[in-house]
């Protein structure tokens, strides 16, 4: 089952970042709206007062990056963020919730949108960034199985061994080499090192989100995908790893964020 879920919605999400532009904001969108409404299971209990202000948020995030305002989608981000803060502090709630979600759902959403709208290498950084996703995945989890050995962080993540963090590391590392090749341009051995951070920075996703289900004291984000459970198990990790290479294209070569994350000197 896991197997034909991967098979029917691979190709789906790289047909959208082939195609860009709107239908691949389309795609965002109908992603921001399924993750909001995990993340606020999570960490609101799945109250509809706090379902919605989040779901529109993101929506409006997704619409104006997608129509190159960045800066405004970030403004909007932080307008519901501050609403949220406002409204459950009216209401006497905590707050860490609202500080954790609105930048959850909409940062990594808007990141990946402007990626995207580089024009020259938008396509291959995003196309990078989900396929290194999937390897880190699958080779973690055949060295973890095979291999086994210690455990990582047992109490978060029972499953996660040493041995499937460095099997995760030397399939992005190679997965990064052929890019690199591809590409023509940059040095290889520097994107083959930024993928091994980016690979730290994917299991610490998956250990943010393993956190947010054990507080919440469910197994899974919620039962969306046949075999994988809900969309959040299946992004934890390209969440972090989107808000890495963002912040790492900012530093770089925020001009051209996509160069920025792939093309080093």
């Amino acid at each position: 089952m896991r197997v034909l879920s991967a098979l029917v919605l691979a190709p789906l999400a790289l047909g959208a970042v082939w195609l860009g532009g709107w239908a691949f904001a389309l795609l965002l969108a109908a992603a921001a709206i399924l993750m909001s409404v995990e993340t606020a299971r999570l960490l609101f209990a799945g109250g509809f007062g706090s379902v919605v202000p989040l779901v529109a948020t993101s929506v409006v995030a997704v619409v104006l990056a997608a129509s190159g305002l960045p800066d405004a989608a970030l403004a909007a981000g932080a307008a519901g963020l501050a609403f949220s803060l406002a409204s459950r502090s009216w209401k006497a709630e905590r707050l860490l919730p609202a500080l954790i979600a609105y930048p959850y759902v909409v940062l990594p959403i808007i990141a990946l949108i402007w990626l995207r709208q580089d024009t020259e290498h938008g396509f291959t950084a995003v196309l990078w960034l989900l396929t290194m996703v999937w390897v880190i995945d699958i080779f973690a989890y055949f060295a973890g199985r095979f291999i086994g050995g210690p455990k990582l962080a047992p109490r978060i993540s029972p499953k996660k061994t040493w041995a499937g963090l460095i099997g995760g590391m030397a399939g992005a590392v190679v997965l990064s080499l052929g890019f690199s090749i591809w590409l023509g341009e940059g040095s290889a051995t520097i994107l083959a090192l930024v993928a091994l951070g980016l690979t730290i920075i994917e299991q610490a996703g998956d250990f943010a989100e393993s956190a947010m289900k054990r507080r919440a004291g469910v197994k899974d984000s919620g039962a969306l995908i046949p075999g994988h459970g809900g969309i959040l198990d299946r992004v934890d990790g390209l969440i972090a790893v989107v808000l890495g290479a963002a912040l790492l294209s900012l530093v770089h070569n925020a001009a051209n964020p996509a160069a920025g994350v792939l093309i080093w000197p």
